[in-house]
């Protein structure tokens, strides 16, 4: 089994005991969205989930894709990012490789990346304020090299 198959098993299996303890109901629905989700790469707001659900033939409605999207977010299985453009932009997480965020505001593109020294000061501020960290989001906003063209 491959290794995105893999985590796609891991969150249906606790989206599902998420669903349970806390009394939902384990919808076909529900499980076709976080599917979708975690077979997309990146980030996605709701309008861009809602076309695509619709054009792979899902019956779904935007109301079932936000209240299911806050589930997913309230079991941690997709971050919810704010970056600048007034639209909620979502990823998946679990299993994803922490990584902080370049938006660029001539195109609104966002790039992802990776610098371990911003660990290093997680860990250095988590021993100085005796605080466990359990995630973050760091976004710088600018011009991308494209855009500066």
């Amino acid at each position: 089994m491959g290794k995105e198959k893999k985590y796609l098993k891991k969150a249906k299996e606790s989206f599902a005991t998420f669903l349970k303890k806390n009394g939902y109901r384990k919808t076909p629905e529900r499980f076709s969205i976080l599917e979708e989700i975690y077979n997309t790469d990146g980030h996605f707001d709701v309008d861009e989930l809602y076309i695509r659900m619709k054009n792979n033939n899902y019956r779904v409605s935007r109301a079932t894709l936000y209240s299911t999207i806050e589930l997913l977010r309230k079991c941690n299985l997709v971050i919810k990012h704010q970056f600048g453009n007034n639209v909620s932009n979502y990823e998946k997480s679990f299993k994803n490789e922490q990584h902080d965020h370049l938006i660029c505001l001539e195109c609104n593109e966002v790039f992802e990346f990776h610098d371990q020294r911003f660990d290093e000061i997680q860990k250095s501020i988590e021993r100085l304020m005796k605080f466990k960290i359990t995630n973050r989001a760091l976004n710088f906003f600018g011009i991308c090299k494209k855009c500066s063209k």
